[in-house]
């Protein structure tokens, strides 16, 4: 079943992108937003600890490293999200664009699968797709990221120089 058409204010670059490319294109504000949180969190709970002593006898630094690895947490999904959403269409996307025509072109004229090899069958694919598509989205209901090499992404790969008859 094809992805439905929806409005971007951007065009699509892929619709499911796998998690290593995600990475990948990451934007040093995504890793600024990403340190910012991890920073945020021991901070306020040092500031807290300042207005309002606990006095824990064994002071606060198990609550500090907890915080740190939480906000690490919270800041990787948070800019995963807003690499993810360029890849959508959702927000301004130009860098990755001319990213992705030069990476997946490149991989066309060598003769290899654009989005990757893959050994599972047609239909694991698409259960995979159908799981992962739109699963950026929801990164704060239930992390969920795209770990598998399929051709569903809601594109035309005949942009990238080869004539393929895989589904969008």
């Amino acid at each position: 079943m094809p992805l439905q058409e929806r409005p971007r204010p951007y065009p699509l670059i892929d619709a499911d992108p796998h998690a290593g490319r995600v990475v990948r294109y990451m934007r040093s504000s995504d890793y600024a937003v990403w340190g910012g949180a991890t920073v945020a969190g021991p901070a306020l709970l040092y500031l807290y600890e300042k207005v309002d002593p606990t006095k824990y006898r064994f002071g606060i630094s198990p609550a500090l490293r907890l915080t740190g690895f939480l906000g690490f947490c919270a800041g990787f999904m948070l800019a995963y999200q807003n690499s993810s959403l360029r890849f959508m269409g959702l927000t301004e996307n130009a860098r990755e664009a001319a990213l992705d025509a030069q990476e997946l072109g490149a991989r066309a004229k060598r003769g290899e699968p654009i989005y990757g090899e893959t050994d599972l069958s047609d239909y694991i694919q698409g259960v995979a797709a159908r799981n992962s598509t739109w699963s950026q989205l929801k990164l704060s209901a239930m992390p969920w990221f795209n770990l598998v090499n399929h051709n569903r992404h809601g594109v035309d790969t005949s942009k990238y120089g080869e004539s393929s008859n895989q589904p969008s």
